[in-house]
């Protein structure tokens, strides 16, 4: 949903496919790994589609220490998660891949976009608190910089809709290269 409010944003008109490929990935290193995902995703919706098109696959982590944070399973995961991050600076990847087909010629770009995002210190009546609103089970890291986890939001280092989701302004650069 929120990648579809930010491409609607800029005026680009789109189909939502969703990918029914498994996420696999044995890949470590965060930039790589979100890029790798995005290409699996683009890759098996353009299986399926004819004619001329650019698929858009896109997959979103954050990083703390090292350690990736996907989306939690359940409320006990989803307060660790906040507890790490919480008081502190981590990282927020996001890779995105274009398969395009035009005039017959496919072609596929890739990339990652990195941002920093620390995080108030947070009590634990807070991150619970953040936690009963269930804004915190569909995102990675367990939570959404867009609502109301935004009051704990110190400051981020790079691109802002990186981390609600998909890195729009070098998506769009590398859109309009294919154009």
């Amino acid at each position: 949903p929120r990648r579809k409010e930010l491409l609607s944003q800029v005026g680009v008109v789109f189909e939502v496919i969703p990918s029914m490929e498994e996420e696999i990935c044995k890949e470590k290193e965060p930039a790589k790994l979100v890029e790798l995902l995005a290409r699996q995703k683009a890759e098996s919706v353009a299986a399926g589609v004819t004619g001329e098109y650019i698929v858009i696959g896109s997959d979103t982590v954050v990083t703390k220490d090292g350690e990736v944070l996907g989306k939690p399973s359940d409320k006990e995961e989803a307060f660790r998660m906040l507890y790490s991050l919480q008081g502190a600076t981590h990282q927020v990847y996001s890779g995105v891949a274009l398969v395009s087909c035009q005039n017959g010629e496919k072609e596929i770009r890739s990339f990652s976009v990195m941002t920093g995002v620390e995080v108030l210190p947070m009590e634990k009546q807070q991150i619970e608190g953040y936690i009963a609103t269930g804004d915190c089970m569909d995102k990675a890291g367990a939570y959404g910089i867009q609502g109301c986890f935004a009051e704990y939001i110190k400051g981020i280092h790079g691109d802002y809709y990186n981390v609600v989701g998909l890195p729009l302004s070098r998506l769009m650069q590398e859109l309009r290269r294919l154009l």
